[in-house]
């Protein structure tokens, strides 16, 4: 059987805006106060992929690039969307190590970058091809961005574009480790409308992307605002710029998660803003504790959404106020064309109400991980993407989250594998053994905890602790707490670390 003649690609997404809405409002960049319609922004992205290609780089080449929530990095997406070279986008949290460890990992061979930024871009350099810097005066070796863009034409590059090319490389926890990467295809991210369609979204929406535009969610919400031809106020996330800026810009939708939820309403009760166009508020990246969601209702905007899924699924499930309503405490029903399992540790099926593991599938789902067959058979099987999160559906579809069998973290929205952090503080020579747990925080999500054995003739603080992990770790994954005790560890009789015991202890005691 022949597949259609269209295609489902990335490109498409920018151009069609284009054709259909040149002359509107598309982005406006709330640092530095630029606003660009959707026929600048194309124009720009055809510059910019004509001066990729005339550098010398190739479809199939890897090239990353390093910015804060600015205009630029909506124009990198699309550039690499039509030349068919893969992204890698870099976490800014990350330390300059990890950074330039995940270049030489990927294989990049440039680095577009913002320029406060350059200290990470000087030390990759010796392992790039190019750099290209924005936001600054560029200095040799570098290229200019601007310059770069005025001297390309204005042209569509014209490489054929597969709905299986790869796109862009994701990073589901932010760190250097390989099993925790892969690559999105271009049908991966075109596939995003129907999520957008159960939030409500109108050509009458305002859009604000104050998720970090590296991961993939705060592209698919650029790219939302695309597909709908609505304005994106792009902004970095400081709680009291935020309220300016939908005061301001009139925002009607946005994303959050409970942490940043939690900052609002500080800021919002210590110098209140106007509110009144916001449509809906969408959560995702953690658990939404009761108490945000309530106060968000009461002093932000009534109407919550609510998505679920892994990064490696995409949208899993939605929740709309018409949900919450009945299902205060669900996560949601599947979205469009996702399907969602409840299954035992024999991958059986479970029924209604039956506690299992999460399994799903949707077209935003990958296949494997880069580099990766045990990680990616452990994960992706039988058709399917095993969450490693606990859950149940009830007998109308709505879904539970009931906790994790992964040995992760999700602190305000950021995942932390907490081997990672345990092998960090292992390295210490005062630290015979620890563990890292995840306890619960209205503010946070869950804050990464970690209980340190010391050795019996060393003294160790947990502030010691704190600035020895911060060398080593971005700060999102260095333990809020640390509590420092003498002993053992509670393990199984095979070893493993019994952390629910952790947990239910150092829970009680606040």
């Amino acid at each position: 059987m022949k597949r259609s003649l269209g295609k489902m690609i990335v490109g498409n997404i920018l151009e069609t805006a284009a054709i259909r809405h040149r002359h509107r409002p598309a982005v406006y960049c709330a640092g530095t106060g630029r606003r660009f319609a959707f026929g600048e922004i194309d124009e720009r992205t055809n510059r910019l992929a004509q001066a990729l290609l005339s550098l010398g780089f190739r479809k199939g080449d890897t090239v990353a690039f390093l910015t804060s929530n600015r205009a630029e990095i909506v124009e990198i997406y699309f550039a690499l969307a039509r030349t068919g070279i893969i992204g890698l986008p870099l976490n800014y949290r990350l330390a300059p190590p990890e950074m330039i460890e995940l270049m030489r990992a990927m294989g990049a061979r440039g680095l577009i970058y913002e320029a406060r930024f350059s200290n990470v871009a000087r030390q990759a350099a010796p392992r790039l091809k190019h750099l290209i810097e924005f936001g600054g005066a560029a200095v040799a070796p570098a290229h200019d961005y601007e310059t770069l863009l005025a001297a390309a034409p204005a042209t569509p590059p014209g490489i054929e574009i597969e709905e299986s090319d790869p796109y862009y490389f994701n990073l589901t926890s932010g760190t250097t480790g390989l099993p925790k990467s892969y690559i999105l295809t271009q049908f991966n991210n075109s596939t995003i409308v129907p999520m957008f369609q159960d939030f409500g979204m109108s050509n009458r929406d305002v859009a604000m992307t104050v998720f970090p535009a590296f991961g993939r969610v705060g592209f698919a919400w650029i790219a939302g605002s695309m597909a709908f031809g609505i304005p994106n106020v792009l902004a970095n996330f400081e709680p009291n710029e935020v309220l300016r800026l939908i005061a301001s810009e009139r925002v009607t939708v946005f994303n959050l998660v409970p942490t940043m939820a939690a900052m609002l309403l500080q800021a919002q009760a210590a110098n209140p803003a106007d509110l009144s166009s916001i449509r809906t508020i969408v959560f995702a990246g953690a658990s939404l504790p009761e108490s945000i969601r309530t106060q968000t209702a009461a002093k932000l905007c009534p109407n919550i959404c609510e998505y679920y899924g892994m990064q490696e699924t995409g949208t899993l499930v939605t929740s709309t106020p018409e949900d919450r309503k009945l299902r205060p405490d669900s996560v949601g029903r599947q979205a469009l064309f996702a399907e969602v399992r409840i299954v035992d540790d024999n991958d059986n099926v479970l029924g209604p109400n039956q506690l299992g593991e999460i399994i799903g599938r949707s077209p935003n789902a990958v296949t494997e991980y880069f580099e990766n067959p045990q990680k990616s058979a452990e994960t992706f099987r039988n058709g399917w993407v095993h969450t490693g999160d606990l859950g149940s559906l009830d007998e109308e579809g709505y879904l539970f989250i009931r906790g994790r069998k992964k040995d992760m973290i999700v602190t305000g929205g950021q995942n932390v594998h907490a081997a990672e952090v345990e092998e960090t503080i292992l390295k210490h020579p005062s630290v015979a053994d620890c563990a890292v747990f995840a306890l619960p925080d209205d503010f946070w999500g869950e804050q990464v905890t970690s209980l340190v054995i010391a050795r019996d003739d060393d003294a160790i603080t947990p502030e010691e602790l704190e600035a020895f992990c911060r060398q080593h770790l971005a700060g999102f994954k260095t333990p809020k707490r640390f509590i420092i005790e003498r002993g053992a560890l509670p393990r199984t009789p095979t070893g493993k670390v019994q952390k629910f015991l952790l947990v239910e202890r150092f829970a009680m005691k606040g």
